[in-house]
């Protein structure tokens, strides 16, 4: 989860310097003779004290949000004789060292030039990353014998001591840090204990760098892909906003989505995953793509919603989200809404008056397996009205409540005019995100949830994309087996002046198909809606059969000598779309036929 630290205990720090301070008494004294106090007690008080510094810093550098910091903070080991005068750390990747952070050094001078130096190279940070042993040079002289390729490389840089150290993670040399000394050092065994701690302690912060990087770049793929929604369909506009306030990362478990369904519908999505962490924007994205999936196999609201639930179970029982779906006509301005726990969406008239639409809803996705009953509430969307949905961010931001959120929700919304749908949005968004008259800066809503918000608008005197211009509506009892020519002789007289004749057959053989299906194969009366809607040679028709049995068909390949089981195959092969979608009582089974034009008369004539 996002935010969760992997350092070490500040015991496990103490114990390695009692180590050291072991170490420091078993040290011989630099200058006097052996039985001379004075410097050994000296050198042993020296000691203690750097013992006493890494100490009282080990607890800030594991807890460094960054390497540039952790370096900073291990420049304060510096003292006379322990001149730490300058820190580099090398990556490992591709075959070579490249460089990662520097402190004490010409700020970027090999960061921005892109550094890299083969493995190969006798240089000792190779050595080292190669060998996995650390390096000490204690002079000049050393390092010349030692490194004869290299050694002028560090020469010029006004250094006279070096340490090379490993950065392991999880056994693995993941990179090497330098330490550079302004004078000559001696490395002693206590000095070497204490350089290999703190690498210890930079590896840590490296590795934690790098998780927060990934963490990073996860947060952005899924923000990249949550963009401003798709434009809607005629007669719809949609305007989306999308603002992480929490946890660092650029996403977290706030979404919407935007999905054109099947039938010449459109979907609308907006929920809410429990907590700000990484592990809820992953739970997000699995969730999003799951009820765009449902979306696109056909599913009405009620049925979107409660196997979105049964998902999210099936990934973490510990968290829960809260959602709205909504399928939209553009023909008529019906939305059929299904609600999961999320908050209610507003509901804005052409003259600006705000009302809380207050729609049925079911528990929040995921929070009891096996209560998954989302009702269906039906509301009309009239010409210039505005709907609003948002995540609890947009109203609880800034140190809110419910009620103090939506006046400042209400007082955003309702001004301007309707028609910048885009504007408005803006408005919103800098109402919450901008520290009101007289508070504190940190009241803003940047450290709060994160804020997703999507308006809905039918528009004004616009040409719809489908106009219903004809219309069959029948039902077939099990008791009239007749009706099944009735309804191919309507079907056709629907169809009259379609520009392929073909299709017409197509149309009758599907419905046809359908229709038998019901009376075959349940004990229920079969419905059929179909309509036909656009303009002469570009028209679309859509057929609908409905009944109340629960049992959904499942495609089969029947054998040669079969006398059923070919309706759905029938479907995938004649149709241009078809598919099946729950009902909240029983099920509909559809197809859908785009008019093609009669290519040449006389390849017509000739066929």
């Amino acid at each position: 989860m996002g935010g969760e630290r992997h350092e070490p205990p500040p015991d496990e720090f103490e114990a390695e310097l009692g180590q050291i301070d072991a170490l420091n008494s078993m040290d011989a004294p630099r200058t006097g003779p052996p039985n001379s106090q004075g410097p050994a007690d000296g050198t042993d008080e020296a000691a203690r004290r750097r013992d006493s510094l890494l100490l009282s810093a080990g607890q800030a550098v594991a807890e460094a949000d960054s390497l540039d910091e952790a370096l900073r903070l291990v420049a304060g080991l510096y003292a006379p004789d322990f001149p730490l005068d300058g820190q580099f750390v090398f990556g490992i990747g591709d075959g070579s060292l490249r460089a990662l952070g520097e402190h004490g050094f010409r700020p970027g001078a090999l960061i921005d030039r892109g550094f890299r130096m083969p493995m190969t190279t006798g240089y000792p940070a190779a050595e080292v990353a190669r060998t996995g042993r650390a390096v000490f040079l204690a002079s000049t002289q050393e390092y010349r014998r030692r490194f004869p390729a290299t050694w002028h490389m560090s020469a010029r840089k006004n250094r006279s001591a070096w340490a090379f150290l490993p950065l392991v993670n999880a056994g693995r040399v993941v990179g090497v840090w330098l330490a550079a000394f302004r004078s000559p050092v001696a490395f002693t065994t206590s000095e070497r204990a204490l350089l290999t701690v703190t690498s210890r302690m930079i590896a840590q912060v490296l590795e934690r760098a790098r998780a927060s990087k990934a963490e990073l770049a996860l947060s952005r793929g899924l923000r990249l892909s949550m963009r401003t929604a798709g434009p809607a369909l005629t007669g719809l506009t949609v305007a989306t906003r999308y603002v992480p306030t929490g946890g660092g990362l650029m996403v977290g478990g706030d979404w919407y989505d935007s999905i054109d369904l099947p039938n010449g519908r459109l979907a609308l999505v907006i929920g809410d995953v429990q907590g700000h962490d990484v592990h809820a924007a992953g739970l997000m994205a699995q969730l999003r793509t799951a009820v765009h999936a449902y979306a696109a196999e056909g599913h009405g609201p009620d049925a979107v919603l409660a196997r979105a639930s049964r998902f999210l179970t099936t990934l973490d029982e510990d968290r829960f989200a809260t959602c709205i779906y909504i399928e939209a006509d553009p023909s008529t301005g019906d939305l059929h809404i299904a609600r999961a726990g999320h908050p209610h969406p507003v509901l804005r008239t052409p003259d600006g008056t705000c009302l809380i639409k207050h729609i049925s809803g079911g528990l929040p996705l995921g929070l009891m397996p096996g209560e998954e009953d989302y009702p269906v509430d039906i509301v009309r969307l009239h010409d210039g009205e505005v709907l609003m949905l948002c995540t609890d961010g947009l109203i609880e931001n800034g140190g809110h409540d419910m009620y103090s959120g939506w006046v400042r929700v209400r007082d955003a919304f309702s001004p301007g005019p309707a028609e910048d749908l885009e504007g408005m949005a803006d408005r919103l968004m800098t109402a919450v995100l901008s520290p009101e008259p007289g508070a504190r800066e940190s009241a803003a809503a940047r450290d709060g949830d994160d804020i997703a918000l999507l308006l809905l608008r039918r528009d004004t005197g616009q040409p719809r994309a489908e106009v219903n211009q004809r219309r069959l509506v029948l039902t077939i009892g099990q008791d009239r087996g007749e009706g099944l020519s009735e309804a191919r002789a309507e079907l056709k007289a629907l169809l009259h002046d379609w520009s392929r004749p073909d299709q017409v057959d197509t149309a009758v053989l599907l419905a046809t198909e359908l229709l038998g299906n019901v009376l075959v194969h349940t004990d229920q009366d079969g419905a059929l809606t179909a309509y036909v809607t656009g303009e002469t040679g570009r028209r679309r028709l859509l057929v609908e059969v409905m009944d109340r049995g629960d049992e959904l068909p499942h495609q089969r390949t029947p054998g040669e000598l079969a006398s059923s089981g070919r309706g759905l195959l029938l479907l995938d092969i004649l149709a241009d779309q078809w598919g099946v979608r729950p009902e909240p009582e029983g099920k509909t089974a559809w197809f859908a036929l785009a008019e093609a034009p009669l290519a040449d008369t006389g390849d017509a004539a000739t066929a």
